[in-house]
């Protein structure tokens, strides 16, 4: 992907192609180049994906190194984020920092 190319756009290019290679009626060598560039633009955006995926590790560990992971759909956050509307209050273990 092209710096110019964000991965939204290179996203909507491969879902293009793949709607195009689906279709079947394309001659055999736009075919292929649709295909190579389907797989470029594929390994490109999941580049970007495990890139992002990292830089939230590292924004989620806890001062010892470790992931902190909340699923914050289970238990729900009031408005002040401190998770006083399940009952309880928050404390140190629940900040990632």
């Amino acid at each position: 992907m092209s710096k110019e190319l964000d991965f939204e756009s290179a996203l909507a290019q491969l879902e293009q192609i793949v709607r195009e290679l689906e279709r079947g009626d394309l001659p055999l060598e736009k075919s292929l180049e649709l295909f190579e560039q389907g797989v470029r633009l594929s390994r490109e955006c999941q580049e970007r994906l495990s890139e992002a995926e990292r830089r939230i590790e590292i924004l989620l560990q806890d001062a010892n190194g470790r992931v902190f992971t909340s699923d914050l759909g289970a238990r729900g956050l009031g408005e002040s984020g401190t998770g006083e509307e399940d009952g309880r209050d928050a404390d140190e273990d629940d900040i990632p920092f």
